[in-house]
């Protein structure tokens, strides 16, 4: 029996929403440059550096202490991301796989590693064209852990994506400070370094999640990246501006059932997850629908052509409603 696709989806966002793409490797950032360069040299730093620090995470009048350890050996990448006092969760990432250790679900749940970035949230990545939706502009710097920073400003210039504040260590470029805003400016997340050391070596114990395994029920999520038979083809006719379609292929949500046709549309910086679920659903469901709350970010549900489609990603909620409602079965790439 299939998972219920907003419940998975809510589990599969916890670890999918974590990491964006990285940059190549840079040099210690100067106190000049444009912002461009400066989210070069962050992406590079947050990529290319070991770092082991403990930050505070606000979201939705919460707060949560994290700790989050990276580790870089002949260039094969391992990561640890764990709540101290919140959840409980860890999520320990390698070359090759994801595991999501999640205490509050009596779930270990593994799938090969989606993304190449640095495993961190809320941190802006530039692509192409990223810069025709955004603007860019420097802010005053301040002092975080007693460290001189850059300031920067990613502003979208619609209601279809968030903005980014971020203030970037001056002599690393490792970003001390960010904060996700909404199109009036007002902070709907934020990120704040309380300690962070960036040593030469790391060891594998930092790694090692801490919680017992016993008696908690593992999911495997198997690489699959082809087309979903059932549910294949669909695509969203119409997008916001800027948006494009960077992923398609299939996956098994909570590692049972029938593959779950999964898009990926990117603008540049935000990334919006669509999962089709194939021919279980009938009709809408009663009721007005309304997008929720994932994370920083929203999910919407509604019903195609007899399939479940869920559009949830850290973007407004008008963007994942306008794309989930695009979803059309396109005949030219169905199999």
């Amino acid at each position: 029996m299939m998972f219920p696709l907003a419940k998975s989806a809510n589990l599969l966002a916890s670890c999918a929403l974590l990491g964006l793409s990285a940059a190549a490797e840079g040099q210690p950032a100067p106190q000049s440059g444009s912002p461009r360069e400066w989210l070069e040299k962050m992406n590079s730093a947050l990529a290319q550096r070991n770092y082991d620090g403990t930050f505070l995470h606000l979201s939705g009048g919460r707060v949560e202490t994290m700790r989050i350890v990276h580790r870089v050996v002949g260039g094969e990448v391992t990561e640890r991301l764990m709540s101290l006092d919140g959840s409980g969760r860890e999520f320990v990432r390698n070359s090759h796989e994801l595991t999501c250790y999640l205490p509050d679900q009596n779930t270990i749940l593994v799938e090969p590693r989606q993304s190449s970035g640095p495993f961190f949230g809320s941190l802006p990545q530039f692509s192409a064209g990223a810069e025709q939706v955004y603007e860019l502009e420097t802010l005053p710097s301040i002092r975080v852990l007693g460290r001189a920073t850059h300031g920067i400003a990613v502003s979208p210039k619609d209601q279809f994506r968030f903005g980014y504040r971020l203030w970037l260590d001056q002599q690393t470029g490792m970003p001390l400070k960010t904060q996700l805003c909404d199109s009036s400016g007002h902070v709907i997340e934020q990120i704040q370094f309380a300690h962070l050391e960036m040593p030469d070596n790391i060891p594998d114990s930092a790694l090692t999640a801490s919680m017992p395994l016993a008696g908690m029920r593992v999911l495997r999520q198997a690489a699959n990246d082809e087309p979903a038979r059932k549910g294949g083809g669909f695509r969203a006719i119409e997008l916001p501006p800027g948006f494009h379609l960077l992923v398609s292929g299939a996956r098994v949500l909570g590692g049972v059932g029938d593959p779950v046709m999964h898009l990926v549309y990117s603008d540049g910086l935000a990334t919006v997850s669509v999962f089709v679920e194939p021919g279980t659903a009938t009709a809408p469901s009663p009721g007005p629908q309304e997008p929720v709350r994932v994370g920083s970010g929203f999910a919407f549900s509604t019903v195609v052509q007899g399939h479940q489609v869920t559009a949830v990603g850290e973007v407004p909620e008008v963007t994942v409603e306008f794309i989930a409602h695009s979803v059309r079965l396109d005949n030219s790439t169905a199999h």
